[in-house]
């Protein structure tokens, strides 16, 4: 029967107006989150371009969502990298840049990205390495991280763990033995099954999560330790990159890379160029990209299992995707390895968001950043985010990836110690960095001639005006106060 009642034409009216909002997620939408992390992994991927490095699911991901393909770390390294990444706020403001778990003794009231779900009536829980773990000294245990962030967590550890001994070691210490892997020249490829592996695991509970809590909100983290070295996997994923299919860059030329490169850049580095240990080989150093290559698709594979898993309790669409890693690598690029360096190549990282109803298989160009991602899912989910965040909201960008202004550039910052230390910006065009507020020295690279960063342009003349403006924007970001170099 119809009524022209005024209190039911204004509540049928305010009814409508809510239905054709297309803000923040409605409550009763209550979008679950999977937040997948990859641990030292670059952009080395199919889905980045790179036809050798097969991820076939994580190009099914980006054809849900979109890829970022300017996305930066706030400090690359594991422990400062993934503090700032779950706090939104940088390392800075967190006094974190080493790996020690110093988080809430720094920082007793901080609220993380879980907690904050967890806050708002969601199940949140972790499986693997989402804070900072000694890889793989911690793998079966909590490592460092944070309790208040998790209603449950899972410390699975694998082969890759348990069995240590079996792994080839190159560098000062190749006698097989137990430890000493956190930062190697290793490798490892048994006739395994996926689920033998540490990683295998985490996949295999989060897989379980998602079928016991698809009728209740949930945000589920999975923290994947691969491609992190010791490189172990699987020798099917060893199978899929031929040895003599695997280039190294000449080393003449990379070393003509860093004759321009101001020394505090490469202090880590520059004692046993190139490869960082004493006495590897060319050679050696192929066989670890192969394997790091190796662990880089059988994360992908891991991966895949998710989604699936998405898809078969019918959760794809209520489910906002993340997968994010902690900073990028460097594998033999101007004789280097690891990372800890304000080059582009460890600064910058895979980042894919796929969000319901946003935009699918788009790139995105604009600059962003990791302490992007706790304003972004909050504003995706309908949840207040603390008022204190460092980041913005990506809403807009993935929204429209191309169109949609986007202002802020990237800043990463790089601590070697109280007096070794530096910043670095990038925009679209430029990445700009100054080590101790350029008293020991800078660096500028134009990114549309040259991408590589092979040559320094900070002392040409002809970019005064650049270094300038660039010196000014970086400045609000410098918060260490300065120390001269010994």
């Amino acid at each position: 029967m119809l009524t022209s009642s005024p209190r039911v034409l204004f509540a049928l009216l305010s009814l409508w107006l809510v239905s054709a909002t297309s803000g923040a997620a409605k409550p009763s939408e209550r979008y679950n989150v999977l937040f997948i992390a990859a641990d030292d992994m670059n952009c080395d991927l199919a889905v980045y371009g790179d036809s050798q490095v097969k991820t076939p699911n994580l190009d099914r991901l980006a054809e849900r969502g979109v890829r970022f393909d300017r996305a930066y770390c706030q400090q690359p390294l594991c422990g400062p990298s993934r503090a700032s990444l779950m706090t939104g706020l940088r390392p800075d403001t967190l006094d974190m840049h080493t790996l020690a778990h110093e988080l809430r003794k720094k920082n007793p009231d901080v609220v993380t990205i879980g907690q904050l779900f967890r806050q708002n009536g969601y199940f949140s829980a972790r499986a693997g390495k989402i804070f900072h773990y000694g890889n793989p000294s911690d793998i079966g245990t909590d490592g460092n991280d944070d309790p208040g962030t998790w209603d449950e967590r899972h410390n699975p550890a694998g082969i890759d763990r348990t069995q240590e001994v079996n792994i080839v070691r190159y560098g000062p210490n190749r006698k097989p033995r137990e430890g000493g892997l956190g930062i190697s020249m290793a490798w490892w490829d048994p006739e395994s099954e996926d689920d033998e592996h540490t990683d295998g695991q985490v996949a295999k509970r989060v897989v379980e999560w998602i079928g016991e809590k698809k009728d209740e909100p949930f945000f589920l983290a999975a923290g994947f330790f691969n491609p992190h070295c010791p490189y172990v996997a699987p020798k099917k994923y060893f199978d899929l990159y031929p040895l003599d299919e695997i280039t190294m860059p000449d080393l003449e030329e990379a070393k003509k890379d860093l004759e321009d490169v101001p020394p505090m850049a490469i202090m880590r580095d520059t004692k046993n160029w190139p490869y960082y240990f004493a006495d590897v080989s060319v050679d050696e150093a192929r066989k670890c990209k192969q394997a790091y290559y190796a662990c880089i698709s059988f994360v992908d594979a891991q991966v895949g299992r998710l989604l699936d898993a998405l898809e078969e309790n019918g959760l794809m669409e209520k489910t906002v995707i993340v997968f994010w890693s902690d900073h990028g690598y460097f594998l033999g690029e101007k004789g280097l390895w690891y990372k800890r360096k304000a080059f582009e190549r460890s600064a910058r990282m895979p980042l894919i968001i796929a969000a319901p109803g946003l935009s699918a298989g788009a790139a995105c160009g604009k600059p962003v950043e990791l302490i992007d991602l706790f304003p972004t899912l909050a504003d995706l989910c309908g949840l207040e985010a603390p008022k204190n965040l460092e980041g913005a909201s990506l809403k807009p960008l993935l929204k429209d990836p191309a169109g949609a202004e986007w202002k802020k550039p990237a800043v990463t910052q790089v601590w070697h110690s109280p007096k070794a230390w530096g910043y670095s910006l990038r925009n679209e065009r430029w990445r700009y960095t100054e080590w101790l507020e350029g008293e020991a020295g800078r660096e500028l690279y134009d990114h549309e001639k040259d991408p590589g960063e092979i040559t320094n342009l900070a002392d040409d003349p002809e970019f005064a005006e650049t270094v300038k403006t660039l010196s000014s924007q970086l400045k609000p970001y410098v918060r260490i106060q300065p120390t001269k170099p010994d």
